[in-house]
């Protein structure tokens, strides 16, 4: 539009206002929402708002990260948009039709990212996609410096958006920032969803007003090392380069700080990759508030496959051994699991593993146990051990039952005495089941009527 002689100004004018008056008329089709806090007092001085509402995403940790990890993303996109005039005249050759063609790649690219989280999510938070999105920012923002260094483009007119695509050296750049944003979607969208699902209701809107205040913050930082690279005569393709260089040193430090991203990525490729997992009673599995969900213990990949069911971090109660194991160990802890030892063998291990469930409880998280003990070694279930009445006496919450289906056999269970003694027993892809049910109220609870109950959802066909 900008290109049209004489009237492109005021053609882009209008539209801009004609998108302005659809937006107001949308946002009016908005459902109204009562108040989570109708006490709250507004303050009207935006810079001690400002800095209240930062102080209150620094009280949940795992928030207020995400909250940088936004940022960050906003830091990062706002490098590459903010050069796209500039790299689509200087360095490609094109004309004010390839910096929109461009800026059109990328906000594809963004938007089906985003669209994909649904998809690879199967409608829960996700966050192991978070660092399948950070490798891929770096990686095609690094490969799209890569792809800038070689092209020349002819002295004189500027290239229009057809000819930039009849040349197929400028297809590499344009997959290039399709598949940058394409990861940007990915790593972005379990973020704000798991900002939405940790905060309080009655602190949400003020957690995203932080986020916003940080997001430009970040921008503003953003545009200024931008200028400073520039200045100091890095090319534009460098800058591109920097910030690809600069994504893998602060995602990874989100990352040191929040392994539950890893985490969740491992149990993202143990359930779609070693296994097809199914899940029916997910309905029961509570968004929030204490409980404790108990199951029949199959295998050492069970916790695992629980963790991804879950819509919120669940913290298993488990075998100190299993913290010993190579890699397993720093597995469990990265999830904040309890070991346990039996009461004969470490009084005080046990007693430890007690005062932390409670305080998991209270803290109005959701306890996971196996109160069979131990891995099964026959495939059947064993007799239900009385550790959970322990816990009810001092946290009486509700008690959800659940079943694993199908993990008899495999790799990871005890058919041959030992796990794993032979890897890809079944081969890959293979159907697991969960099913989950209704939860039972702590005064029903004995470990004999739970076991039944635990049997019973075994009995059901898999999902």
């Amino acid at each position: 539009m900008m290109s049209i002689p004489q009237t492109g100004v005021h053609w882009v004018a209008g539209s801009c206002f004609a998108v302005a008056v659809i937006g107001w008329l949308v946002a009016l089709k908005i459902p109204a929402s009562p108040s989570s806090d109708p006490a709250l007092k507004l303050n009207w001085n935006p810079a001690s708002e400002t800095w209240r509402n930062l102080k209150l995403a620094t009280e949940y940790p795992s928030v207020f990260r995400s909250l940088l990890g936004i940022s960050w993303m906003w830091f990062f996109g706002a490098v590459f948009l903010s050069q796209f005039p500039s790299f689509a005249r200087d360095v490609l050759g094109g004309d004010e039709q390839v910096a929109s063609l461009l800026l059109v790649v990328f906000s594809v690219g963004i938007a089906t990212g985003s669209l994909a989280c649904e998809t690879f999510s199967h409608r829960q938070v996700e966050i192991g996609l978070v660092p399948i999105g950070a490798v891929g920012m770096s990686a095609f923002a690094f490969d799209l410096y890569l792809a800038s260094q070689g092209i020349v483009h002819p002295a004189g007119a500027l290239m229009s958006a057809s000819e930039f695509i009849r040349q197929h050296d400028n297809w590499r750049v344009m997959i290039d920032l399709a598949l940058l944003a394409f990861s940007a979607g990915l790593y972005s969208v379990p973020m704000y969803a798991l900002i939405q699902l940790r905060a309080k209701p009655s602190h949400r809107a003020r957690i995203i007003a932080a986020n916003n205040i940080l997001n430009a913050l970040f921008m503003i930082v953003s545009s200024l090392m931008a200028g400073a690279l520039l200045g100091a005569h890095f090319t534009i393709p460098q800058v591109f380069g920097v910030t690809a260089l600069l994504n893998v040193i602060v995602v990874g430090y989100v990352f040191w700080l929040m392994p539950e991203y890893i985490v969740r990525l491992v149990m993202l490729m143990v359930t779609r990759i070693v296994y097809r997992l199914k899940v029916r009673g997910d309905e029961n599995l509570p968004t929030d508030g204490a409980a404790i969900l108990v199951c029949n213990h199959v295998s050492f990949v069970d916790a695992i496959i629980l963790g991804v069911c879950s819509p919120r971090p669940m913290i298993f109660i488990m075998d100190h051994r299993i913290f010993k194991m190579p890699g397993m160990g720093w597995f469990f802890k990265a999830v904040k699991a309890i070991p346990i030892a039996p009461q004969k063998e470490d009084p005080a291990a046990y007693e430890r593993a007690f005062e932390r469930a409670r305080q998991v409880l209270k803290d109005g998280e959701l306890l996971c146990l196996f109160p069979e003990g131990a891995i099964t070694k026959d495939g059947k279930m064993q007799p239900f051990k009385a550790g959970i009445m322990k816990i009810l006496e001092t946290n009486p919450v509700q008690v959800i039952p659940s079943a694993l289906h199908n993990l008899w056999g495999s790799s990871f269970s005890r058919i041959d005495g030992a796990a794993m003694a032979k890897p890809l027993r079944r081969g890959l892809f293979n159907h697991v089941g969960l099913v989950v049910g209704e939860p039972i109220a702590p005064q029903d609870v004995t470990p004999e009527a739970l076991q039944v109950r635990v049997q019973a959802l075994l009995d059901e066909p898999s999902p």
